[in-house]
């Protein structure tokens, strides 16, 4: 086994540290106003587009990128270090959009892909968190469409995306259905803008739909194909998940690593304290395992080697290690700064509110227990073995 970046790989990973470097001097701005203006969305839209990187989970002949699984790893853990989020604004337009009609694609994709429209993804409810199926957003058959009605919660880039990406039961069989809806569409309002422990550079806000009317060719995919579509999508973003977490803990490791060499307490540096040494180890082993497991399942992705259900239980064992143990790092590294950590002008304390939340969204990491044990009780402990070159 080659474990080496490959020549296109680290032209990938150079370009997207070289994006990031770029990005990251909106940091402060975007933290001290809980968001960036006009001008700065302009200016990152451009740098995105000058790099090449924008919509990589899209194929080459629709304008995206086109790169493989691991490609995106790579480029997303870069992304990851950056604060308030800003990751987000190197858009990945959401994988169920693949499932548009040649009409939905040019009318919602293709702009998504140019950087000049943005979706959401509309699924979680009040009753409807971990649990999907306990849907209430209804889709009802009406002439030439459908009439939706609900509310839905932590719809995240509500307040910057033109349209949604709507989970709702249709018909009387209550069937899961994905809708393509435009977010100016009468009947839809925006409630609540919640204010969130960490600071993103987008919003989450609630909406309500209130006899929303979308025509029939609003449906993405089939009637009855919204959990399978969304299911596809959570598999791969635990992988980004597992990447951006990684990366985000290796710049607290290095700004951690920098502080305690330089930092003189007691006539020393504070890095010649075995506490602190501890400290930077248990991190660096942290950091290391979950690269390079989060790397293999992601070549597997691409190889096609490993079946769609253990491919499930492994990227569920990706995030969930990967959040957790980012979470550990990053909670080190405020302590080695003491005082100084808990000040939002440093990185290390926005990445430690900011990281908390990779162990609630796209499935807790409860969720991910529950995978990975319906995993190896029905099927043994298979999800545990590298796969064959036969």
């Amino acid at each position: 086994m080659d474990f080496r970046l490959t020549a296109r790989q680290e032209e990938l990973r150079s370009a997207a540290r070289a994006l990031t470097d770029f990005i990251e001097k909106y940091e402060l701005d975007c933290e001290e106003n809980n968001g960036l203006p006009p001008q700065a969305h302009t200016e990152i839209r451009d740098a995105v587009l000058d790099s090449g990187l924008q919509a990589v989970n899209m194929p080459k002949e629709w304008g995206g990128a086109g790169l493989t699984i691991l490609e995106q790893v790579t480029i997303q853990a870069e992304l990851g270090r950056l604060t308030g989020a800003l990751w987000d604004m190197v858009w990945r337009p959401a994988n169920a959009l693949s499932f548009c009609t040649p009409e939905q694609r040019e009318r919602y994709l293709v702009p998504v892909i140019r950087g000049q429209r943005r979706d959401c993804y509309a699924v979680t409810e009040p009753e409807a968190g971990s649990d999907p199926q306990n849907l209430r957003t209804t889709a009802t058959r009406t002439a030439g469409g459908w009439v939706l009605n609900g509310e839905k919660w932590f719809v995240t880039v509500g307040d910057h995306a033109d349209f949604m990406i709507v989970l709702a039961a249709a018909g009387e069989e209550r069937a899961p259905t994905l809708f393509l809806v435009d977010k100016d569409t009468t009947g839809i309002e925006m409630t609540r803008v919640p204010r969130w422990m960490h600071t993103f550079v987008y919003e989450h806000p609630e909406f309500t739909f209130t006899e929303v009317f979308v025509p029939d060719d609003a449906v993405l995919g089939e009637v009855g194909q919204g959990y399978d579509i969304t299911r596809s999508w959570f598999t791969e973003e635990r992988l980004m998940i597992a990447a951006r977490t990684i990366g985000a803990a290796e710049r607290a490791l290095e700004l951690a690593r920098d502080w305690a060499v330089e930092r003189r307490q007691f006539g020393s540096p504070i890095a010649d304290f075995q506490l602190i040494q501890g400290m930077l180890a248990d991190s660096a082993v942290d950091i290391a395992v979950n690269r390079a497991y989060t790397h293999q399942v992601a070549w597997e992705v691409d190889e096609g080697v490993i079946d769609r259900k253990t491919l499930h239980a492994k990227a569920a064992i990706a995030k969930l290690a990967a959040s957790e143990a980012s979470g550990r790092v990053v909670d080190r590294c405020l302590q080695i700064f003491g005082g100084r950590g808990y000040d939002r002008s440093y990185p290390v304390e926005r990445l430690y509110r900011e990281l908390r939340v990779d162990r609630i969204w796209e499935g807790t990491s409860e969720i991910q227990r529950l995978i990975i044990a319906g995993e190896l009780v029905k099927r043994g402990t298979g999800v545990l073995r590298m796969p064959s070159a036969e």
